[in-house]
């Protein structure tokens, strides 16, 4: 499955919050991204059904191994491009 930098934004934005929160929830993307829960919660489901994330029955969403690869790539892109 291909991304669109928006599916880009939100794998990196999981990433972040997974580093300082440790578990995530679709309210704190939406919150750290200032978009809407709906938003979050159809960016979740296309990045789930490609195998970029999970959802435990909590509803705490997980990277995948491809996930972490990817949103790692781009964070990394990111912070080059901003120092």
């Amino acid at each position: 499955m291909k991304l669109h930098a928006s599916g880009e934004d939100y794998l990196e934005t999981i990433l972040v919050l997974q580093k300082k929160l440790g578990m995530v929830r679709s309210v704190d993307v939406a919150r750290h991204m200032g978009v809407s829960k709906p938003s979050v919660c159809v960016a979740v489901n296309t990045l789930k059904d490609g195998g970029f994330i999970t959802m435990d029955e909590d509803h705490f969403s997980h990277l995948s191994n491809v996930g972490r690869k990817v949103a790692e790539k781009i964070y990394e892109r990111h912070c080059f491009f901003t120092e």
